[in-house]
């Protein structure tokens, strides 16, 4: 029996992967669900998933967390400065364990992109590369909850702001990316790279024009330069260099489609369209 390990499994990816495992047939008991607090995972110990303790900042604990597998997921993890050396540690871990395949969610076209996010992700799939390990990077795009979680704030005051023009966004849900990160880890043949994204491509203006739809309530998009796009998200309490970096994302996907892919590997890998921004915007006013 094949046992499968999951990194950050209450996280929203995370849990949502050991789902699609579970809906796929995976028997729950050779599924580990790696976490950093096993308390929170008491649920999918309940439906016989083992729980085990894994702290990246606690190398130690990664080794008994590993032990035994043979597939894991290493769910890049976000802490700003730390990242990279937490995605290391694992790393080592997973091959101090002789795990076999090691799967590790990173951003589309890590190796090239200009976007400052990017930097942790190219690393980390350089340092898989040297480890030797048999890996797959799942370079996912952006997913539709960074922009309907902004709803309410966008429909209270009137519209979304941003930075990245009329720059083109292949969207899709947290669980279209979950369920191809849990059949590449049931598959027998995998790529070394999946570039991830929707298939409907969208505009910032047409995520707000499709709100406006759903609310009949006139929502508009205002395109900011990127500096101003930093003191705003600031002010309202968004640290001020991760304010940068989501400023520079807008950017690169005005500038040169950082965040825009015409691929199919998504569509392929979960064997179905990928979720529509209608939907997602309708999922996300009924929640």
């Amino acid at each position: 029996m094949t046992t499968i390990a999951v990194t950050g499994a209450t996280g929203h990816l995370g849990r949502l992967v050991v789902e699609s495992l579970l809906s796929r047939g995976v028997e729950p008991s050779s599924i580990i669900a790696a976490v950093r607090s096993p308390e929170k995972a008491a649920g999918l110990l309940a439906r016989g998933v083992q729980v085990r303790a894994a702290d990246f900042d606690k190398p130690e604990t990664l080794a008994t967390a590993f032990a035994g597998v043979d597939r894991l997921l290493l769910v890049s993890t976000s802490s700003p400065g730390s990242r990279l050396a937490q995605h290391h540690a694992a790393i080592e871990a997973a091959k101090a364990a002789g795990v076999g395949f090691v799967a590790y969610t990173s951003i589309l076209r890590a190796d090239t992109t200009p976007v400052l996010l990017a930097a942790d992700h190219k690393a980390t799939e350089e340092a898989l590369a040297a480890s030797g390990l048999k890996h797959s990077f799942l370079r996912n795009g952006w997913y539709h909850e960074n922009y309907t979680a902004q709803i309410p704030t966008a429909t209270a005051n009137g519209g979304f702001l941003g930075s990245s023009g009329e720059g083109r966004i292949a969207g899709a849900s947290r669980a279209d990316y979950a369920e191809a990160a849990a059949a590449v880890l049931v598959a027998e043949d995998v790529k070394s790279v999946y570039e991830l994204g929707g298939d409907a491509p969208f505009t910032m203006a047409e995520l707000a024009a499709e709100v406006s739809k759903q609310t009949g309530t006139e929502i508009g998009y205002s395109d900011v330069p990127a500096d101003q796009l930093v003191t705003i998200l600031a002010g309202a309490g968004v640290p001020e260099g991760f304010a940068a970096i989501l400023a520079d994302t807008d950017v690169h996907i005005k500038e040169n489609g950082a965040l825009d892919n015409p691929g199919s590997d998504l569509r392929e890998l979960i064997g179905r369209p990928t979720t529509s921004l209608s939907d997602a915007v309708a999922a996300a006013l009924k929640g």
